[in-house]
């Protein structure tokens, strides 16, 4: 049975894009709403990720206990999460169950955001604020993207400063949340076996009412700084660096050129750091990766290694990103382009992982690329593209932020 894709849009904006394959076991629904850090001001930093946390604290309709115990009664694979760019609540459910996964989601996107919950969950925010800290990897990221963005909120922090959610009101909450979660700001994704015209009459009953608000993005581009900041903490035993440099946005076929640099470069296993760094032991922890945005974007690389490695170290680092473009061979992109294949294969093979790529990418291009269209993408990518990317993002523009032992 083929797969094929289906898109409605409700009267008020709300849409609803669904990829049905009715030989599939299961079925998959997002609800994904066009909000984040980027849509933040200062005052308000975090409150995009503290909204999801409120989202499964109830209803006029249900309690929060009411939202788990039902999502556990129907056997559900659910959860939310919340980026720069877009927060998402979805289930991953029997085609059965999909039915009451759809009314439980779009309840819970009616949020009651009682005062009493608003005030426990503050203080949830702030110990996960707190525990986040201590992580040196996060700290690092978090200061490099500050500075890297210089103020744009693509830099904030997605959980938000301590004293930003400590004076948070519940009121501007509120007034965030009638502004964002309009249903013209909104996709609805489905993947797996569906029954296409029985989900919208569905949503269309349960969420037809909301009222759009006309809201959107508002687009301003990033003022990029390239510098370096040293942050020394005497409780730390390792040396951390997280370095920023300008790379291709959502938008655009770049982004599958960057995709297989960053597996060449910087995966996990395999790639140009891992035998330069990683084999030979002198780095804990290596990568490289894209951070695709909407119309912006940036490669992230990240080590860890002990302090006495930290010179050695940076200087391997930095060598392998300045010759990035160089002798470029076919096996090595090949490998690369066949591991982006393999993953996007293993992702495609399960409902949540397509309902997942349908409802990002929607949200980022308007747009429908099957699997098939994605892979050959992909697989188009040589060493040439890899060639031309690094000449239009070279990735000697660094922000670099290293976290490092207060005594070395």
């Amino acid at each position: 049975m083929p797969v094929t894709f289906q898109k409605t849009r409700l009267d008020n904006g709300l849409t609803i894009i669904a990829e049905l394959n009715d030989d599939a076991h299961t079925s998959a629904v997002g609800f994904f709403v066009n909000v984040g850090t980027r849509d933040e001001t200062p005052d308000i930093m975090g409150v995009s990720h503290f909204l999801e946390h409120m989202m499964f604290k109830g209803t006029a309709r249900r309690s929060a206990d009411d939202v788990n115990r039902e999502f556990d009664q129907i056997g559900a694979d659910y959860n939310a999460s919340t980026s720069q760019e877009t927060t998402l609540y979805y289930a991953h459910v029997l085609p059965e169950f999909l039915p009451r996964a759809i009314d439980l989601l779009g309840d819970m996107l009616r949020p009651a955001l009682r005062d009493a919950d608003f005030q426990t969950e503050r203080q949830v925010i702030l110990e996960e604020i707190g525990m986040y800290a201590d992580r040196p990897f996060w700290v690092a990221y978090e200061n490099a993207m500050e500075r890297f963005y210089n103020g744009h909120p693509l830099g904030f922090r997605i959980l938000g400063p301590h004293e930003v959610i400590s004076n948070l009101p519940v009121e501007q909450m509120r007034d965030y949340f009638n502004q964002r979660y309009s249903p013209d700001n909104m996709v609805v994704a489905l993947a797996g076996h569906i029954d296409f015209d029985a989900a919208v009459e569905q949503i269309r009953q349960q969420c037809g009412g909301w009222k759009p608000t006309g809201i959107h993005r508002r687009y301003i581009d990033p003022s990029l700084r390239f510098v370096e900041h040293v942050h020394a903490d005497a409780k730390l035993k390792q040396h951390y660096v997280a370095l920023l440099v300008p790379g291709p946005a959502r938008q655009g076929d770049d982004r599958y050129a960057a995709a297989v640099l960053s597996q060449v470069i910087g995966d996990s296993d395999g790639s140009r750091l891992y035998w330069a760094l990683t084999d030979p032991g002198l780095a804990e922890e290596v990568e490289f990766t894209h951070q695709p945005f909407d119309r912006a974007g940036s490669f992230m690389a990240y080590v860890s290694c002990a302090p006495e490695n930290a010179a050695k170290v940076e200087g391997i680092l930095f060598d392998v990103l300045d010759r990035a473009g160089d002798d470029l061979n076919d096996g090595e992109v090949e490998r690369a382009r066949n591991k982006i294949a393999t993953e996007l294969m293993l992702q495609g093979e399960r409902p949540a992982g397509r309902m997942m790529g349908l409802g990002g990418s929607w949200l980022a291009t308007g747009d429908y690329r099957p699997l098939e269209e994605e892979l050959a993408r992909v697989m188009a990518v040589d060493a040439g593209a890899l060639r031309n990317l690094v000449a239009r993002y070279p990735l000697n523009r660094r922000t670099i932020v290293r976290c490092t032992p207060a005594s070395a």
